[in-house]
């Protein structure tokens, strides 16, 4: 999972300019079927045509810790460009499409060009845009109206555990107040890898609710790597450029 971790860092989260506290609910939750508790979610989807996000995130893993700022610029279903700095020096960055995936890296001097079928398998996991398009705004990483689920409620949380037999066994929480995610859980038992996201401190950014807190949680074994984002600025709906290109002199990263 240390190559999830490496990828994550360069796909970082979201929030906002303007806050407001959001109010705990008091009232217990009633148990809801699946498909009741995966249609109130995606009516809580915030609609928007681009989104530019700001980022402080750290990265720790067992040798490690980096403390860097991510900027994304999100076009909806078509676009996602990542920039990564230190200092305010690019460091990474990432250009990702429903068809390819590119993205560079200064320290090393590499980059990389294909498309989701050979990351994948570089990864070790079923990755594709829509996967990271939702991952970045805080949605379930898998679209729930496609997959069966067994539902259950514990501690106002709603558990589906997907009911698919694959290699990849998947379970999502969703807030039973506002119906957003708040943990998704990914794991491969054999081969001893489990990603963990989880979304904290939920509040309510006109006009959309948002997570204010990311911790991405990757595990290989023994080893574990996290990444902790807390966000500071998000806008909606304005024209944005996506510009990348690789500087020269870098090398390919080839992945069979």
């Amino acid at each position: 999972m240390k190559k999830i971790a490496a990828f994550l860092l360069l796909i970082m989260v979201i929030s906002c300019k303007i806050k407001a506290v959001s109010t705990a609910a008091t009232t217990p939750a009633s148990y809801l079927k699946a498909k009741t508790i995966i249609d109130t979610h995606y009516k809580n989807q915030i609609d928007y045509t681009t989104l530019y996000l700001k980022a402080n995130a750290r990265f720790a893993d067992s040798k490690q810790t980096q403390n860097v700022t991510a900027e994304i610029r999100i076009k909806k279903d078509e676009q996602i460009l990542v920039s990564i700095r230190f200092l305010g020096i690019t460091m990474a960055k990432a250009s990702i499409t429903p068809s390819s995936v590119q993205y560079y890296e200064k320290i090393k001097g590499t980059y990389f060009e294909g498309d989701f079928s050979s990351l994948s398998a570089w990864l070790g996991t079923d990755l594709d845009y829509n996967k990271i398009q939702n991952m970045l705004t805080g949605e379930a990483l898998d679209d729930l109206t496609k997959g069966k689920y067994l539902e259950s409620l514990t501690d106002q949380l709603y558990r589906l555990e997907a009911v698919a037999k694959t290699n990849t066994q998947k379970t999502f929480y969703i807030d039973a107040t506002d119906f957003k995610v708040k943990k998704q859980e990914l794991i491969q038992a054999k081969e001893g890898r489990m990603m963990q996201i989880l979304y904290a401190d939920t509040q309510q950014f006109a006009p959309y609710t948002l997570p204010t807190n990311v911790v991405i949680t990757s595990y290989q074994n023994a080893d574990k790597a996290e990444i902790n984002l807390n966000y500071n600025t998000v806008s909606y709906n304005e024209e944005l450029s996506f510009p990348y290109s690789v500087p020269n002199g870098y090398n390919r990263i080839i992945i069979k």
